[in-house]
């Protein structure tokens, strides 16, 4: 898969201010999809700004799909309101400016990956051209005259993708993209996402791997149960940083971090401390412990990972129970 930059942090500071002042490519107030008397999505409120990764995270049945399809005019609301490129979802004007994979790629099975292609270029107005530039871009150049039906799960994906990209979208709404890919593959496929939003188009990206959606996303929303628990940037949602002690005695181990850091900072975890103070203190925790006549065995930056927000958020007894539609 080529692209030009590798996967990295999501960046550019300096792009993204001088995009937050214009008017966010999706928005929803109240978005709401009920079947029957099961309430799939609730009231959800979501802002996805120009230029940015927004990772859309949840659980199973949480509601993930049924968003998405929603804001591609798929499905219709049964309350709320959404905005996507300031036009209604499904108006013309907008579904010729996104491009999307969503609940998997569906091609005719006997015509090549490039065919396959050709007929959604076709009916774009797209040269040929395009479907090259596709194709290479998601490293499937060399399989393009083979039958869609012979390629593997992962393959399927990558021509999912490339379809999507079809007409360089301002817009890219991605249902799980690196579903079936190998570790190798879904590494070029996050740097193809960062390299998509590095050259100023904006991907709202659902995945269940956090990991992945940590690596790449300006900013997450959390859902489950239909219901939008938080939206923020990744490193707001993580939360506070802190330092991981194992020291011993380790009594004396936690009065001395008991007056660096003060009372009520200071947890006993996973046989050591957890000090809730600045990573940057670690010299001055280490001499004072060792000062102290105390043996330091390990001091290290501590800080949450998405998954382990993400799991504090999804668990919590006010969650509401998934839905069973996605």
């Amino acid at each position: 898969m080529t692209t030009h930059a590798r996967t990295q942090a999501p960046a550019d500071a300096s792009r993204h201010s001088a995009r937050r002042s214009e008017p966010p490519v999706v928005t929803t107030r109240g978005l709401t999809k009920r079947y029957g008397d099961r309430l799939a999505v609730d009231a959800v409120d979501l802002t996805v700004r120009r230029g940015e990764v927004y990772g859309f995270l949840g659980p199973n049945g949480a509601g993930k799909t049924t968003t998405l399809r929603m804001l591609l005019g798929l499905v219709r609301p049964t309350a709320g309101t959404a905005r996507v490129l300031d036009r209604l979802p499904g108006e013309a004007g907008a579904v010729a400016r996104v491009g999307a994979l969503v609940e998997g790629p569906g091609f005719y099975p006997y015509l090549s990956g490039r065919d396959n292609l050709r007929v959604l270029a076709r009916y774009q107005a797209l040269p040929a051209s395009a479907v090259d530039a596709a194709l290479e871009r998601v490293d499937l150049a060399g399989r393009g005259r083979d039958a869609f039906r012979s390629y593997s799960l992962g393959m399927k994906q990558r021509l999912g993708v490339a379809a999507a990209m079809l007409g360089d979208p301002e817009l890219l709404i991605l249902d799980e993209p690196t579903n079936g890919l190998d570790p190798g593959g879904m590494a070029e496929m996050r740097a193809l996402i960062v390299d998509l939003a590095r050259q100023g188009q904006t991907v709202l990206l659902s995945s269940h791997l956090l990991g992945e959606v940590q690596e790449i996303s300006d900013r997450v929303g959390v859902i489950s149960g239909g219901r939008l628990l938080a939206e923020s940037t990744v490193a707001e949602l993580r939360g506070g940083r802190g330092l991981f002690v194992h020291a011993e005695p380790g009594v004396q181990a936690l009065d001395v971090a008991t007056r660096l850091a003060g009372d009520g900072a200071v947890h006993a975890v996973d046989g050591g401390l957890r000090l809730d103070v600045d990573p940057a203190r670690a010299p001055d925790v280490a001499h004072a412990l060792v000062t102290a006549g105390v043996d330091v065995h390990e001091i290290r930056p501590l800080e949450r990972s998405l998954e382990d927000v993400f799991f504090e958020l999804t668990t919590s007894p006010a969650t509401p129970a998934s839905t069973q539609e996605d």
